[in-house]
């Protein structure tokens, strides 16, 4: 499931983001209700909506939802977000407000290039519904601006050229999110299939040799990076799925050659 952020009406929607003057202001937005229960704001909303998705998915989220949430009818969201085009705007931006800022400007720009990217991840895990959130528009809001001005910050540290820092940011950025999206859909896969990793793995790997007896003569490569890579077992009590742990530990050496490029180029800038 794949969504477009940017759908709703684009005044109120940066409007809202920004919290600018034709919006209604943080922590005390719309008009106060009458009654037993308190004025809604458009934070309180956000925060509804952003629980709905961590807890049941995006497919889950809608207006009604969330109005629920919040003990209220979804006709009672409108006053303050248009809709839930312009909510999953603001609900994008504002998790976006949780990624660290304060990495150290020192010369090891790569341990601090490390550091965010194993922060970045984490937030993804926390918020897998981000992932379903094309980046082919962004949501130009404050939050998310943040965030990439700490990964420019960080890779300015290597004094690399501009052009080629440019293209550095979405290299990062979309290796960390597809790490991020293999270790969420592994995380899921279990509950969707009713099969663990390893009885889905076991029972396929296993007809391997009935279906396709000449496997390693028609892949020899293949049967060859087996032979000489293949993973230790994990300890019994080990809880991590087989597919989550391959993910992680295919991130790390990911990382590890990445970060290794760029201090290759680093070196090549500097030489005389």
């Amino acid at each position: 499931m794949v969504v477009y952020a940017g759908q709703g009406d684009a005044r109120r929607s940066m409007a809202l983001l920004w919290r600018t003057e034709s919006a209604p202001a943080p922590g005390g937005t719309g008009p106060a209700r009458s009654g037993p229960k308190p004025g809604l704001t458009v934070d309180a909303i956000v925060s509804a909506a952003v629980a709905v998705a961590d807890e049941d998915g995006m497919a889950a989220l809608s207006m009604r939802a969330v109005g629920e949430r919040l003990g209220r009818t979804a006709m009672a969201l409108y006053t303050y977000v248009p809709g839930k085009n312009e909510l999953l705007d603001l609900m994008y931006d504002a998790v976006h407000a949780e990624l660290p800022s304060d990495y150290p400007d020192t010369v090891d720009w790569r341990a601090s290039l490390t550091r965010w990217a194993e922060d970045t991840l984490a937030f993804h895990l926390r918020h897998p519904w981000v992932l379903q959130v094309s980046q082919a528009r962004p949501v130009l809001g404050p939050h998310e601006y943040a965030a990439l001005n700490t990964l420019v910050r960080l890779l300015y540290g290597t004094g690399l050229d501009a052009h080629l820092l440019r293209r550095l940011i979405g290299t990062l950025f979309h290796f960390v999110r597809g790490s991020a999206q293999t270790v969420a859909e592994s995380r899921l896969a279990a509950a969707v299939t009713g099969q663990s990793d390893e009885e889905w793995w076991f029972a396929r790997s296993a007809l391997l040799g009935e279906v396709a007896p000449d496997f390693a003569d028609r892949f020899p490569d293949v049967g060859r990076l087996e032979s000489e890579s293949a993973p230790e077992p994990p300890p019994a009590d080990d809880p991590v799925p087989y597919l989550e742990r391959q993910a992680r530990e295919t991130f790390t050496a990911g990382l590890g050659v990445l970060l290794d490029g760029i201090e290759t180029a680093v070196r090549r800038a500097s030489a005389p």
